[in-house]
C-alpha cells in the first residue's frame, strides 16, 4: 500500500503522473493527494486547497503503509515574487514537515521523498561528479528549501522511527517535459544552423521512467531505508551531444555550428546571463553508482530511448 503526493502545484503532475500511471499498474491500493479534478478509477483521490504548514492530511493518510512526496514549488528562473526564499519554504519546507509530521502520527512506515540535486549546487566544473556524501551547498532559494526539508526529514525519522528516503534527481526530461528541455526541443525542431557544435560539456539527466523504476524500487528495498540516492541515466551528455540526439530522433541533419564556448560567456558576462550560460556550457555531473551498488539497480531504459520517446510526443502534441 502507498501513497503518491502528485505533483500538481506547478508542474501539472510530470513526474506525479507517471509515477501514478506506474502504480495503479501494480495494483496496489492507492491513495492520490491532487488539487486537479482529474478522475482515477483505480485510485482513492484526496482533494487539497494547497501545501503548507496548515494542510490537513490525515484523512489521506489513512492506512497507508508509505507516501511517496513529489509536490513542490518548482525552481523558476525569473522569480517574481518580493521573497522567493519564503514563498519556497511555505510549500517545500513547511508543508513537507507538516505532511512527514502526520504521516508519522498516521504509523506510516516510508517516506520517499523526491530532492533535488540543487541541493548539492549548480555545477561540478573542474570537479569530479557530485556524490551523496558531498556538503550540501545550495546557492539559490529553490535548492536551500530542499536542504532544509531533507534536514527537517531526518529529524523526524530519528525522533519517531519513520524511514525517510530522499532522491535528488539533476534534470528529469520524458513526455510532456516543460520548461528548459521544452524549449530546446522547440530549438532543435526548426531548420536554423546553431552555434553549439563547439559546447563539450558534461550534464546528467534523467529520464522520467527511469526515475520513476527507482522510486518504486524505494518503496520496499529494504536497504534504502534513510538513504540519500542520486538517479541520472549513467550517460551524460554535451550540449552538443544532446542536440546531435534531439535532432538525429526527428530525422533531421545535426547542423551545428562550432563556435568557441568563450563567445557564450562572454555574451552572459554582458547581458547579464551569466547563470543561463553557465547552465548551458557547464558540467554537472551526479554518481549514481551508490543507488546501482546498494540496490541492485539500474536504468531500464537507454539515454537514447529516453530522448526518442520524448521527441515523439512533443511532435505529436505539436501536430
Amino acid at each position: 500500500e502507498s501513497s503518491a503526493a502528485s505533483d500538481v502545484y506547478k508542474r501539472q503532475g510530470f513526474v506525479g503522473s507517471f509515477l501514478l500511471d506506474t502504480l495503479e499498474d501494480t495494483q496496489a491500493k492507492l491513495t492520490l493527494a491532487t488539487r486537479s479534478e482529474q478522475v482515477h478509477f483505480m485510485t482513492k483521490l484526496f482533494f487539497i486547497r494547497e501545501i503548507n504548514e496548515n494542510t490537513e492530511w490525515t484523512q489521506g493518510l489513512l492506512s497507508q503503509d508509505v507516501v511517496i512526496h513529489c509536490a513542490a514549488r518548482a525552481h523558476i528562473m525569473n522569480e517574481e515574487v518580493a521573497d522567493p526564499l519564503t514563498a519556497y519554504r511555505q510549500v517545500n519546507v513547511d508543508g513537507t514537515l507538516n505532511l512527514a509530521r502526520q504521516a508519522a502520527d498516521a504509523a506510516v512506515k516510508r517516506f520517499i521523498y523526491i530532492s533535488s540535486i540543487k541541493v548539492n549546487g549548480e555545477s561540478t566544473s573542474g570537479n569530479v561528479p557530485f556524490v551523496e556524501k558531498d556538503i550540501a551547498k545550495p546557492l539559490d532559494p529553490y535548492g536551500v528549501s530542499k536542504y532544509e526539508a531533507e534536514e527537517g526529514l531526518k529529524k523526524i525519522a530519528a525522533d519517531t522511527g519513520m524511514e525517510v528516503v530522499i532522491i535528488r534527481p539533476p534534470l528529469v526530461y520524458g513526455s510532456g517535459v516543460k520548461a528548459n528541455f521544452l524549449n530546446l526541443l522547440k530549438l532543435a525542431n526548426t531548420s536554423l544552423p546553431l552555434p553549439l557544435g563547439m559546447v563539450n560539456n558534461k550534464r546528467s539527466m534523467v529520464y522520467v521512467e527511469n526515475l520513476i523504476d527507482f522510486i518504486v524500487k524505494c518503496i520496499d528495498h529494504p536497504a534504502a531505508a534513510n538513504q540519500t540516492f542520486f538517479i541520472s541515466d549513467n550517460h551524460d551528455l554535451s550540449l552538443t551531444g544532446l542536440l546531435r540526439l534531439i535532432r538525429n530522433s526527428m530525422n533531421k541533419p545535426a547542423r551545428l555550428i562550432p563556435m568557441p564556448v568563450f563567445f557564450f560567456k562572454l555574451a552572459g558576462l554582458i547581458f547579464r546571463q551569466q547563470d543561463v550560460v553557465d547552465r548551458l556550457v557547464g558540467d554537472l555531473q551526479v554518481d549514481s553508482s551508490k543507488a546501482m551498488s546498494l540496490l541492485d539497480w539500474k536504468p531500464p531504459y537507454t539515454v537514447e530511448q529516453g530522448i526518442q520517446a520524448t521527441v515523439d510526443s512533443f511532435l505529436k502534441n505539436k501536430k
